[in-house]
């Protein structure tokens, strides 16, 4: 919801730009969270547009901000910095955001730059061949114990052994034994459902 809506639908932008109160009550007699939304929305928004550079997805993150917020009714509660903490929330989302699109971005124009180096124009049988392997995966991955499905996705995503580790909540120095348990399992049980399947 941006101003503009929240306006049509009777809110008064008062004299603090980015506070909104609810029309009839200048003091905002809503309780907890929906009185934090209105007062703190615009601002949010505000604050990631100047991050990411785009309002509509300043308004999606500004969304993601407040379901962080309903998620700490503590923090809705308290008499604490309620502001700042939504603005540092909204920041390091807005950060995170752009760090995403940085890291697709690259992979994109390096896939582009490997498909035109290598010369390669993209051939229709091998692409069907792929999505078949590729559901032929996801079908093995549904079988597996949902831990070891896990770890080999994490895996395959690029997370590093320390990264595994803090996701998945386990010891350092089990990530590799688990690794390697979760291999034998998918390789086995791919075996087991497509090896015939394949070799024709």
């Amino acid at each position: 919801m941006d101003v503009a809506t929240m306006e049509e639908a009777g809110g008064v932008l008062n004299s603090d730009p980015g506070i909104v109160m609810s029309a009839g009550e200048p003091d905002s007699g809503m309780p907890g969270f929906e009185a934090l939304f209105l007062k703190f929305y615009p601002r949010v928004v505000g604050v990631l547009c100047r991050v990411v550079g785009d309002r509509g997805i300043a308004e999606e993150l500004a969304n993601d901000v407040f379901w962080k917020l309903h998620r700490q009714p503590w923090l809705a509660e308290s008499d604490g910095s309620v502001g700042g903490w939504l603005c540092c929330t909204a920041t390091n989302l807005g950060i995170d955001h752009l760090r995403a699109r940085a890291r697709r971005r690259h992979h994109e124009e390096a896939a582009g730059r490997h498909l035109m180096e290598s010369g390669v124009s993209p051939d229709p049988l091998a692409e069907v061949l792929r999505e078949e392997r590729a559901r032929h995966v996801r079908a093995v991955l549904a079988k597996l114990k949902p831990a070891q499905a896990r770890i080999l996705i994490l895996r395959a995503s690029g997370l590093s052994y320390r990264e595994l580790a803090d996701s998945l909540g386990l010891k350092l120095g089990t990530i590799g034994t688990k690794l390697v348990r979760a291999e034998a399992a998918f390789q086995k049980r791919f075996r087991r459902m497509y090896e015939q399947e394949e070799a024709l």
